[in-house]
């Protein structure tokens, strides 16, 4: 039998966007993402720490960077270090079954033009796309377990976001949706 639901909210913390964003791009074992050479690297740019919040209507990201740029030799990287905390802040947006993000804002970034040139695509493209969250592919496992905890199988047939706001610190997503129960 299927059941339709309308006017369901989802609301999603600024936590599970940060725990999306660190499962996705923020995924090495030190917690970093490398915009140029890597853990081995004498010369390397790399984003840590992402922090999610949300301001008004955009969600504010917040990346500390550090890199040592200049040239490798004999293993160790001569040239300038730089540490500087960097936000981007965007509009949610649907697209689909998705939650996407439009309209991205460099709020704060490094006057290092060399560390600019590396970090401008990656905050304004890189980071809004691994930000992503498949609303139903997220509700659909957390359906899995409802045949163990309630006795009825319930299955997510069909999601369709229609809008999304922030509202006293959450992101509320409007979805019609389709569940079926067994």
């Amino acid at each position: 039998m299927a059941v339709s639901a309308h006017a369901i909210e989802l609301k999603i913390s600024a936590d599970a966007l940060e725990r999306t964003l660190k499962q996705q791009l923020f995924n090495t074992p030190d917690g970093r993402y490398y915009l140029r050479g890597d853990a081995a690297s004498a010369c390397y740019v790399y984003a840590e720490k992402p922090h999610v919040s949300f301001k008004d209507d955009r969600i504010i990201v917040t990346v500390h960077t550090r890199s040592r740029v200049g040239a490798g030799l004999r293993g160790a990287c001569i040239g300038v270090g730089l540490t500087t905390d960097a936000d981007v802040s965007m509009l949610p947006e649907a697209e689909g079954e998705t939650i996407g993000f439009r309209d991205t804002h460099i709020d704060q970034l490094s006057t290092s033009k060399e560390l600019g040139f590396l970090l401008v695509p990656f905050l304004s493209r890189k980071l809004p796309q691994n930000m992503k969250v498949n609303a139903a592919d997220l509700l659909r496992q957390a359906l899995t377990k409802s045949g163990t905890s309630t006795g009825y199988m319930l299955a997510l047939e069909r999601l369709k976001i229609h809008s999304m706001l922030i509202e006293q610190g959450t992101l509320v997503v409007d979805v019609d949706g389709a569940v079926t129960v067994k």
